[in-house]
């Protein structure tokens, strides 16, 4: 099955190209199924590039998705054109007052990391947000900044600035191989990873409850389990193109600031070299199981979100 979008939104045009099944809404509509409905609340600047990457790795499923794009009620963005955002996103406030729910919401990150969480401008909004998707959304993954700021929301979990920034593609470990959600999983994978901050593995295992499910021992923990809450954090980048660090590399240089070649992401650490992806295929299994889990969990009925077990698993 497909994943239905706009047939004018840029996602679609893409993914066609590529070979991922896509549904336009009216096709979508005369088919006698409920579609999943997913949620992107888009926190990245570039946000048509974060639709693709993350409209790639949903769409690839066997199911039938509903993509709806959300943004911050207040906060406007300078790197994406007006038009686009009022004709593909909906505020945040739009969605509560309607009640809507949701099988699934994922929260991306923001490159605000400098910032304590309070300081965010939108942090009241964002932590209405959270605490939303507990009645309204049956399960939740938050990505680099947006999962250290629902972690530390639910749990108090700290985030903890780097002397220098980790960057490039670092090996790690599957730590649960018996889990649903790293089905498929090797033991050893690559995974990129961009940022200032870092999560602890002693601070995210003394919360009672939380399980890490991948781990770094250069980076710390990259995949978080906290079924109370029906949700995934993951830290790091799965959904990145081959080319995403080669576009941080290259704005960084050009910028004149200080930047290392990202770790082992080059052939040979030489960036005039094309960029080899080696994590695509299992950010498609974590992704692809992640959606499996709710189509075999999530109420037939929406209005039943909220209502169910806490624990995703039932």
């Amino acid at each position: 099955m497909p994943i239905k979008l706009p047939s004018n939104l840029p996602a679609y045009e893409v993914l066609s190209r590529e070979g991922v099944m896509v549904m336009a809404e009216d096709a979508a509509a005369r088919q006698d199924i409920r579609p999943l409905r997913i949620g992107l609340l888009n926190l990245m600047p570039k946000k048509i590039q974060t639709e693709n990457q993350f409209a790639r790795l949903i769409g690839a499923t066997p199911l039938q998705i509903e993509f709806s794009l959300i943004r911050m009620s207040e906060h406007q963005t300078k790197n994406t054109a007006a038009e686009h955002m009022e004709e593909f996103y909906r505020p945040f406030s739009e969605v509560e007052a309607t009640g809507e729910k949701f099988d699934g919401l994922i929260i991306t990150g923001a490159p605000i990391e400098h910032l304590e969480f309070d300081q965010v401008t939108y942090w009241d909004e964002l932590t209405r947000i959270f605490d939303w998707t507990q009645t309204n959304v049956h399960a939740t993954f938050g990505v680099c900044w947006g999962g250290m700021a629902m972690i530390n929301h639910f749990h108090g979990v700290r985030k903890h600035i780097l002397d220098h920034k980790a960057f490039g593609c670092f090996r790690h470990m599957n730590l649960a191989p018996e889990v649903s959600l790293l089905r498929g999983f090797s033991d050893d994978l690559v995974m990129p990873v961009s940022r200032w901050t870092e999560m602890r593995r002693d601070e995210i295992e003394a919360v009672p409850g939380l399980r890490i499910l991948i781990h770094s021992d250069e980076v710390g923990p990259a995949l978080v389990e906290d079924p109370a809450h029906r949700a995934l954090y993951v830290f790091n980048h799965f959904e990145y193109d081959s080319g995403t660090l080669k576009q941080e590399y290259d704005r960084d240089i050009a910028e004149g600031t200080p930047i290392n070649v990202p770790t082992n992401y080059y052939p040979d650490d030489d960036p005039s070299k094309p960029p080899q992806n080696r994590w695509r295929s299992h950010a498609h299994l974590l992704y692809g199981n992640w959606i499996s889990e709710i189509y075999e969990t999530t109420p037939f009925d929406l209005d039943k979100i909220g209502l169910e077990s806490t624990d995703l698993r039932g």
